[in-house]
Formats: structure tokens, sequence, C-alpha cells
């Protein structure tokens, strides 16, 4: 798919990100919605299945569920039955505690559902100084009942400062377990945006995943990192921003938004209690705006065809500027070294 076509925008996501509940029985310091108690508003079954055809109809390819912790959500294997049933592809996000062999074996009746499971850290302590106590053993044992069933898996790994040095144990890890790796990036969102600094990798950091990257064709980013992304992983796949372009995110009381990290007043597009999606997504003047964004402040870097400007999320999280440029690409984290470098000197 050219990056001219998504530009403009496509008809309908091909994939969406459905926050479908904010109840969560952990407390991850880095969570991107801060999840914990559910909304007051959540969406019913009703509303909920109603979306599903929504979806359908658009002719969604993929939605992928998050939360908040996906399972906490009584009717959630309703709502996915009612997705498989229309041939939707489907994802789910999960911190793997509520996992058994009961439910592995529900899921695994159709080949239209994919689980990552998250863990951040090759270490025991490293993951648990992130999830909680118990949170690292209860994860392998999801990954292990998933690895034995034919559901695609794979560990989802934050990366932060505190476990950027075990990403390549991470991937060994997962290889061990016959799962694959996807590695996602920290955006100072939700309760990540109270722990940012603590979190955040180092430029150098940053750099070296970057580079440890260029070797790991199967390791897999998502949009997560495409500023990050050196040449030789062009190919697989977007070197922009999807948002409001080819994916969008819905959060749980039917709110719609850029993408899960824009949840906030001032993205939103729109809500599914009055509109219809496709309405929203046609119409909203958030999503056009999107749709437009040019970051004129990086067009004279060496990097712009590879990254066009980075994350406007961040951008806006950190600088309150979405066409500020991103403070965490490739070329700035160099600039920041040699700055730091000169300064060292200089004392």
């Amino acid at each position: 798919m050219s990056n001219r076509f998504v530009e403009m925008g496509l008809r309908a996501p091909v994939n969406l990100t459905w926050e479908v509940t904010y109840a969560c029985n952990l407390r991850c310091t880095h969570c991107l919605s801060a999840s914990g108690e559910p909304a007051a508003d959540e969406l019913t079954t009703a509303e909920a299945l109603d979306l599903v055809e929504q979806m359908h109809q658009a002719r969604v390819f993929q939605i992928n569920f998050g939360g908040g912790e996906p399972f906490m959500r009584p009717d959630f294997e309703e709502i996915l039955d009612a997705c498989h049933a229309r041939g939707i592809m489907t994802c789910i996000s999960t911190n793997g505690t509520l996992l058994d062999a009961e439910l592995v074996e529900r899921l695994s009746r159709t080949r239209l559902v994919a689980i990552q499971v998250s863990l951040d850290g090759a270490e025991k302590s490293t993951c648990e100084a992130i999830r909680g106590t118990g949170t690292y053993d209860d994860a392998l044992k999801a990954l292990r009942l998933l690895a034995k069933s034919p559901i695609p898996t794979s560990i989802n790994t934050v990366l932060t400062r505190q476990n950027a040095q075990e990403i390549p144990a991470m991937y060994d890890l997962a290889e061990q377990l016959g799962v694959t790796l996807r590695v996602s990036r920290f955006r100072p969102s939700g309760r990540g945006s109270d722990n940012w600094e603590s979190l955040r990798p180092s430029p150098q950091q940053l750099i070296d995943f970057s580079a440890w990257l260029e070797s790991r064709g199967d390791v897999r980013t998502g949009d997560s990192f495409f500023s990050l992304t050196a040449q030789e992983r062009q190919g697989l796949g977007l070197n922009l921003c999807g948002a409001a372009k080819l994916t969008c995110c819905v959060g749980p009381t039917g709110k719609v938004y850029p993408c899960a990290f824009m949840q906030l007043d001032a993205f939103e597009a729109g809500s599914l209690r009055s509109e219809r999606f496709q309405y929203i997504w046609e119409s909203a003047e958030i999503f056009a705006s999107l749709r437009g964004l040019r970051i004129h402040s990086c067009e004279d870097c060496k990097r712009f065809d590879q990254c066009h400007g980075g994350c406007p999320a961040v951008a806006y999280h950190l600088k309150n500027d979405i066409e500020g440029g991103d403070p965490e690409c490739l070329e700035r984290c160099v600039t920041s070294i040699a700055e730091e470098n000169q300064k060292a000197s200089a004392a």
C-alpha cells in the first residue's frame, strides 16, 4: 500500500483498536489508559454487537482488542464470536492472568483470532517492577498454554529504560516458548505520563534498539517505531503515522479517537452513541486534520522520507504540538547524544 493512499485516508480503517473496558486486575506503571476500574458508562452488550455489525458493513479487516484487560468484560467472548461470525480478524492484547486451558480451547475454535501476551522483561524482577508481583509467572503460563494451541501468539513488550538491555533475551525467550516477539513503543499517555521520566528509554537505548532491529526481520513493531526504523526494515511496514488514515480507536464508552494514545477530549472524533461509525470516519474534523497533517519542521531532515515527522501523539504529549515533530526520532536521538558529549567535554 503506497503512502499516497494512506495519506488520503482509506474508505474505512484496515484495522481498528477497540478498548473494550478500562477494568483491569493489574496497575501497570506504563499503562496507556491508566486502567483499573471500568468506565462509568461502558458500551452495553447490545451497543457493542451493533458496533461489530457497523465494522462489518465498513469492511474493517481486523479489530485489535485492548483495555484494560479485555477478559475482565463479562460479554467479551460474545463480542469476539460476533466478529468471527462476520469474518473479522481479531487480535487480543491481554496480561494473560485470566487465560486457562478451557478458555484457550474455546478461542482455538476459530482461525480468526491472534493473541499477544504482555511481558515486560526477560528477568522476573524487571517485569514485575512494572506489572506487579506474580505477573511474570502468570504470563509465562499463559504463553505456554497458547503455544500448544493453533492460535498465533506473541509476546508484547513495551520498550522501557529498565528492559531495553533485555530485548535480545526476550527474543530468545519467545523462540524457546515457540511464539514471536512484538516490541511496542512507550508513549507518555495514561499512567505512562505519570512515570514518563523514570521509564522512558534513553536516546542511546533507542539507537541501540534501532540497530538491533536491523537484523531481526521477524520482530514486529507495528507502527510503533517507524521514526526509529532503519532503512533496511522499511519494506516491513508503514513509515508514517496511520492514525485516522488506516486506523483509529474506539474507547470503552463508544467515543472515537485517531489512535489509542490520543484518547483525549481534544482528539475526540465523535461518539457512537449519537453517530454511526462510517459517518465519524468520513466526516470528523480531527480526522481530516490528521490526514492533512504535514510536519514542515522535519521536511529538511535527511530521514524525512523514512519517518515523515514521527508520532504526532508523542509530539502532543511532550510538546503540546502535533506539528512539532517526534522528540524521540532517530535523528534527534543522535543530536541529543552529541550535545551531551559536547557538554561533558566542555566540563
